[in-house]
Formats: C-alpha cells, structure tokens, sequence
C-alpha cells in the first residue's frame, strides 16, 4: 500500500482537498497535526511535555495550546525539543494505523511534511498551495487569531517556492472546483502507479 504525503502552508485548504480524498475516492486519510494533539493529551506525552514547558503546559488535564504557542514559536530550540517528543509518537501511531487500512494508497495530511524530514520515507507528495493572502483570510474565518500571528505562523514554514520543486503532484487551492478536478486526475495517476509497479 502506498504512502501518499498531503502537505501545504497554513490556510492552503489540504485538509479540505484531504477531506475530499476520503469522501469522493473513499482513500483513508490520516490527520497527522490533529493526532498530534490527540497524543499530547495522552499520560505518555504530558510528562514530558509538562516536564519541558512547566504545568502552565496544560489546563484541567488538557493541553493548553495558546500557552505552547507562545512558549515554542518564539524559541526555536524549545519547538525543536517539543517536536522531538511529539513526532515519534506520531510517527509509532501512524504505522498501527496503517496496518489497519485496506486501500490502494492512504493519505497522511501534515502541514510540515518536507521541514519536519518525514517526507523522505513517503511514496508521493501532494502539495497544495494559494496565495499569500488568500491563506490569511482563510485562517482569519477560520481561527480567533490576528494577521500578525498568522505571518509569524507562515514565516515557520517553508516557502512555496521551495516545495515545489520537491513535491510530486501541485493543486494550485484557489478556487475549489478546479481543485476537485485536479485531486481526481491525482487520484487516477496514483492508481496508475499502483498498477505499474
């Protein structure tokens, strides 16, 4: 079974052509980022994470996110020790997952697939990508946040122009329709693939 990656800057919209991954071709879909907050609600993480960020980490047993936020990105070291606590437990949950799907390939949805390294272990990449703008406004809607957070977020990661080159497949995510269009092309060659190997 393949191993398809689903990646894109904050408020490129992957998790909703992922989302149409599942529902239009019924291809499992693994929420990389979303996981990862599950596991760090776990007793397993929160030691270690409480033990890196302080009890301030969590409120009534659940991990406080703004509090880590502003703790992590601005202190690239810390991010760092806080991601190597988190990936490997992702990455241990990730492969019993798997196990368990039955399909031509899955699609591992993960904002920070070629910065984080996971990338290199994945069969394809499927990156999506919108303007600038665009994003922002996205996340705008989306979150209670401010365009200055939005940027710092955006600043985080890499730039387009930097993925590109490294991606597999490229669904330019402005207008939704056409991005359908392109995810079922995408879907097609995937299984070609599958065949031909």
């Amino acid at each position: 079974m393949k191993i398809v990656g689903i990646t894109g800057g904050i408020g490129s919209g992957k998790s909703t052509i992922a989302a149409y991954f599942n529902s239009e071709f019924d291809i499992p879909v693994y929420y990389a980022d979303a996981e990862a907050k599950a596991l760090m609600n776990t007793e397993s993480l929160k030691k270690a994470i409480t033990a890196l960020l302080g009890e301030e980490a969590y409120q009534e047993g659940q991990l406080d996110r703004k509090y880590v936020a502003s703790k992590v990105f601005n202190d690239d070291q810390l991010l760092e020790q806080l991601n190597g606590i988190v990936h490997p437990a992702v990455a241990t949950h990730f492969k019993s997952w798997c196990k368990a799907q039955n399909a031509p390939y899955v699609l591992k949805e993960a904002a920070i697939l070629f910065e984080n390294g996971t990338a290199d272990a994945l069969d394809a990449i499927i990156l999506i990508t919108a303007p600038k703008q665009l994003r922002i406004d996205r996340v705008l809607k989306r979150d209670q946040t401010t365009p200055e957070d939005i940027e710092k977020r955006i600043n985080k990661q890499w730039d387009d122009a930097k993925k590109i080159p490294l991606a597999d497949f490229v669904i330019e995510n402005i207008d939704l329709e056409n991005s359908k269009k392109k995810a079922g092309e995408i879907h097609l060659q995937l299984l070609r693939d599958r065949v031909n190997t």
